[in-house]
């Protein structure tokens, strides 16, 4: 959906009027733009940053001779382009259609012969392609565009001539682990062997909803695209054979394009014969709607706030959040992505999904989506911040914020990029705040919410490199971070109202596990790395008292595992779910010792219970391979369980959340984000169906926003909004 312009963006570029922002990521800016004749286009720009590194402008003018080969009859068709400007721009068709993944979100999986129809018709996209030794790399289904001509390829971002390893650093793994071949996820060649490979997984995706190898953390995704098998269980049974041969380990195993092409062919005519019809009309409404956009800009922010934006922009920003918004280890294509966002406006409906589990369940459908919005291009999950009555979204793309109850999106700084492991990005509940992007020394800077922009430095804490610091959390009380300081790491709070700093302490290397850090009571923060918890006295830094988690819980605490806290107690789910005492550290009683929990992850090392959310009393975990499980909060005692088969298969690292009607866990299914368990009845009254079909990342992160009455869902580069009861 187009965006209003900012108040710095040029008002043309090269021949083309700039009417409207689709999106803007990392690694550049995609405008909605106009000839002189008056053409509509899609025009990409690359941030300057990149403009001058030798590497990003030769990936740029790889990325136009590539759209310029695959031409207008398989992709966007090249109107113009000057890859040499001193902000590099590539212009093609506006391409008319949605994504794949949304058409099956609009609409549900595909039929058949529309599944052949569109794979045989990118056999001859690819096929184009690579008799020009030019391979994608990055197919997946958000960069299949399908419009009343067929079906288009898009974004050749990271796009190469086969062979050619110069733009890819020696080990990584260039684009979405998802669709990724064997030998692309081991960073080796990728050759059109391993397109067929993707192809075959972006059919699966449109014949059942689901990648082949699931979805998850990268680094799992990884580990089945090389060594699992594919899910095809649900794969129409004419489909299946060629399917699974094209899914081969190994290349030489897989039929070339043009003898898969043959193959989906049979039978098949045009693919607009077969598309369905909410496809057909969603791409007249796109057709329709592109010509009511009206060039409009946003105002400029006040002359404090222009002052401190330049400032940022004249400075180089850190080496790590550099490379991670070029893409990193796992390298994102950004052309294709543009934010959208669609508010309910009483004509749709979220797809809540009744879900059909055991005997005398009884089910209704999920409440009507309030809005959802997506975008980013990015890997893994953004992060989700409560900032009074909004939300504001942080990831590898940036900063997004956005009116918790209606969607409306308010401040955007694409600056202001971060990854699950560094939080330069927090919020106190009420206010949000950022550490410097533009700057070589640590320096902690408000953001407006409204507009995106950072102000005037709060606080500067010399002696402390911006490279590598990260947040721990701010209370109303305290902004704390951990960074490096001349003779080792050190961590230090800073006082929100004034700017002073509070106390500074050092600290030991914190090593590479995921840091998660949550304040408790007042004056108590804790911090969970590894298997080591710690409970630090947000007044002065000193530690009140450090556990361990179970040594039989050999990888300590799993990326992305959460804690909470009630009444006195701190709640973790590791090999057991178990309550520590604030006072001391000492466990009060722990949960799952003996019970069998299944043959294939009953074993020690194996991390068993998901993040704990409590909830008037009771602590609710997903427990792995058996279902959700409800303990009185005090005691630990079980007082009911939802076992395997009396509702959804839960998705068991997801994040909960709870209000006093409900548990809302995450189903272990990527077409269903969320699941409502009554409190009272302890069963499943809802399923919330997907309303943007895969979205990437690990799983589903539900929290509760009750100040503007959402449940909030978000996956990947994808948040949706529920009423809340």
């Amino acid at each position: 959906m187009p965006h209003p312009l900012t108040h710095d963006d040029p008002p043309r570029i090269g021949p083309f009027e700039l009417v409207a922002r689709l999106g803007s990521g990392g690694m550049g800016t995609v405008y909605l733009a106009r000839s002189p004749g008056g053409r509509t286009v899609a025009l990409k720009t690359v941030h300057h940053r990149f403009a001058s590194q030798p590497e990003f402008r030769t990936r740029f003018r790889l990325e136009t001779d590539a759209a310029r080969v695959i031409g207008g009859q398989y992709g966007a068709q090249v109107v113009d382009a000057d890859p040499l400007a001193d902000t590099p721009w590539l212009a093609t068709a506006y391409v008319i259609g949605p994504p794949l993944d949304d058409a099956v979100a609009l609409c549900g999986t595909l039929p058949e012969p529309a599944v052949r129809a569109i794979g045989a018709a990118l056999c001859d996209a690819l096929g184009q392609l690579h008799r020009s030794d030019v391979v994608h790399r990055d197919l997946k289904p958000s960069n299949i565009l399908l419009t009343a001509t067929g079906p288009k390829v898009i974004d050749f971002g990271i796009a190469r001539a086969a062979g050619d390893d110069r733009l890819t650093r020696t080990g990584a793994a260039a684009g979405t682990p998802a669709y990724m071949s064997p030998e692309q996820a081991t960073g080796g060649e990728h050759t059109a062997a391993g397109e067929v490979f993707a192809l075959a997984g972006v059919l699966v995706f449109a014949a059942t909803g689901r990648p082949p190898f699931g979805t998850g953390q990268p680094a799992d995704l990884l580990y089945r695209v090389r060594y699992a098998e594919p899910e095809l269980s649900a794969v129409p049974d004419g489909l299946r054979p060629v399917l699974e041969r094209c899914l081969a380990k190994d290349p030489a195993q897989r039929p070339d394009m043009a003898e898969l092409g043959s193959q989906l062919r049979e039978g098949t005519g045009d693919v607009v014969d077969h598309l369905p019809d909410a496809v057909l009309a969603d791409i007249a409404r796109r057709g329709a709607a592109v010509w009511e956009v009206r060039p409009s800009r946003l105002p400029a922010p006040s002359t404090e706030d222009m002052s401190t934006v330049s400032d940022v922009s004249r400075t180089s920003r850190p080496a790590r959040r550099r490379l991670l918004a070029a893409g990193g280890g796992l390298l994102v294509a950004g052309g294709a992505a543009a934010w959208g966002l669609l508010r309910d406006g009483g004509g749709e409906k979220a797809t809540g999904s009744p879900h059909h589990g055991g005997a005398g369940s009884h089910h209704t459908g999920a409440p009507r989506l309030a809005w959802k919005t997506t975008g980013g291009a990015i890997i893994g999950d953004a992060r989700l911040l409560r900032v009074g009555g909004g939300l504001a979204m942080v990831s590898e793309s940036g900063l997004r914020c956005f009116d918790a109850r209606t969607g409306k999106q308010r401040g955007v700084n694409d600056e202001l990029v971060t990854d699950s492991t560094e939080s330069t990005v927090v919020s106190d509940g009420h206010r949000l705040f950022a550490l410097d992007p533009g700057a070589s020394t640590l320096r902690i800077v408000p953001v407006d919410f409204a507009t995106g922009t950072v102000r005037s430095p709060l606080a500067t804490l010399r002696g402390i490199a911006a490279d590598d610091a990260r947040f721990l959390a701010a209370t109303d009380s305290a902004l704390i971070v951990e960074g490096k300081a001349r003779r080792g790491w050190v961590r230090a709070a800073v006082d929100p109202g004034t700017g002073q700093e509070m106390w500074r302490r050092r600290i030991a290397t914190p090593g590479d596990d995921e840091i998660v850090a949550t304040p408790v009571e007042t004056t108590g923060l804790i911090r969970t790395q590894g298997e080591q918890v710690t409970l630090i006295d947000v007044r002065n830094g000193a530690p009140r008292w450090t556990a361990k988690v179970p040594e039989k819980l050999t990888g300590g605490l799993s990326v992305g595992a959460r804690h909470t806290f009630s009444a006195g107690l701190l709640f973790l789910g590791t090999w057991e779910l178990m309550a520590l005492r604030l006072s001391d550290g000492k466990r009060a009683w722990s949960f799952g010792a003996g019970r069998d929990l299944g043959t294939r992850d009953n074993k020690p090392g194996v991390q068993r219970y998901g993040p704990p959310v409590v909830q008037g009393g009771v602590v609710y975990s997903a427990e792995r391979e058996r279902g959700l499980v409800a303990l009185d909060a005090a005691s630990g005692r079980l007082k009911w369980d939802l076992k395997k088969g009396d509702g959804p298969v839960l998705a068991f690292a997801a994040i909960p959340a709870a209000d006093d009607a409900y548990v809302y866990v995450s189903p272990d299914n990527d077409s269903q984000w969320a699941a409502a368990v009554d409190r009272r009845t302890h069963r499943v009254v809802w399923t919330f169906q997907s309303p943007l079909a895969d979205r990437g990342g690990a799983f589903p992160r539900i929290m509760t926003h009750p100040a503007a009455k959402r449940l909030i869902i978000g996956r990947g580069d994808a948040v949706c909004a529920l009423p809340l009861p």
